[in-house]
């Protein structure tokens, strides 16, 4: 296998992670029949089928499988490359993949985007989506660092802490005078969560005491963003809650009322994370040092009664 080619190998890794030759096409920013001939030319210099294709899916073969850890770890490699002549720069620049979660980022981004954009020669690519999958790309080297709910938990990475932020309780403005449930009163409630896969879904319901294994799923209503949840407080529908950043964004154009809780309120830590091997460890703790300023001030949740 003298004749691999790296672009070979990055088209690999695409299809292999996407599934769908279009999608990794797109990724790619080729066409797919453009893709499809370099993974040929691939499997004939390998000597056998790397991919399973059918009409609505394409999956890795059993050598296929053995073959995509090793291709992402010489790709991951080659970044790292990349990474160590970033890290020998004094000052912040090149490429900067930053992945946020969905409760965080709407948030945070506009602010975040404008601090970065200070530092000439800094190329920023934001990535949206739940803490699972940002894991997982950074784990692959596809991410460079990503902002999340701590702790992570996982040994080959870094975590920075950034800042504590409180959950509120919003619900339906007629019922901003009523007393603030307490934990207990909340289970009683029709709650509306986050849709599985969100780790604030996980904390609400872990500070309203759910045990998801014995209470039904059809006891709680769903959606898949904060947003929509508050939408729904407002048509009458349930009671929800919210971090506190979001509360200036996602309550003024709905009728509903926010109140905190009293003491100990339910909260948060958000952070940055990264692989311990990275060589840019010394620039994103510089970056973690933005994003922190960057959120001065987002947790002012605006009019909000005290909670007893």
């Amino acid at each position: 296998m003298k004749n691999l080619t790296l672009r070979q190998l990055r088209y690999f890794e695409a299809l292999a992670r996407h599934g769908h030759f279009r999608h990794a096409a797109e990724a790619c920013g080729i066409s797919q029949p453009a893709l499809s001939m370099q993974i040929k030319e691939l499997e004939q210099e390998v000597g056998t089928k790397l991919f399973e294709r059918s009409a609505r899916q394409v999956r890795l073969t059993s050598f296929g499988e053995e073959f995509a850890p090793r291709i992402r770890d010489i790709l991951r490699s080659l970044d790292e490359l990349g990474d160590l002549a970033r890290a020998s720069q004094d000052r912040l620049m090149g490429r900067l993949r930053i992945g946020v979660i969905p409760t965080v980022a709407p948030y945070l981004l506009p602010t975040l985007i404008a601090s970065l954009s200070e530092h000439e020669g800094l190329d920023i690519h934001v990535r949206e989506t739940q803490t699972p999958r940002l894991l997982q790309e950074l784990e692959d080297g596809r991410l460079d660092t990503a902002v999340v709910a701590l702790p992570v938990s996982e040994p080959a990475l870094i975590e920075v802490p950034l800042f504590t932020e409180n959950f509120v309780l919003v619900r339906p403005g007629a019922d901003a005078d009523k007393p603030i449930p307490d934990p207990e009163e909340l289970r009683e409630m029709r709650l509306l969560l986050l849709e599985e896969g969100h780790c604030f879904r996980d904390q609400a319901l872990s500070f309203c005491e759910v045990d998801t294994r014995v209470t039904p799923k059809r006891d709680f209503l769903e959606a898949s963003s904060l947003s929509t949840l508050v939408q729904m407080v407002d048509a009458g529908i349930g009671i929800t809650l919210i971090p506190e950043m979001a509360v200036t964004v996602e309550t003024r154009s709905a009728s509903v009322s926010v109140a905190r809780f009293g003491n100990p309120q339910p909260s948060r830590t958000i952070g940055m994370v990264w692989r311990k091997t990275s060589p840019l460890t010394k620039q994103l703790i510089q970056i973690s040092d933005v994003v922190r300023r960057a959120t001065v001030g987002l947790n002012a949740a605006g009019p909000a009664s005290a909670g007893g």
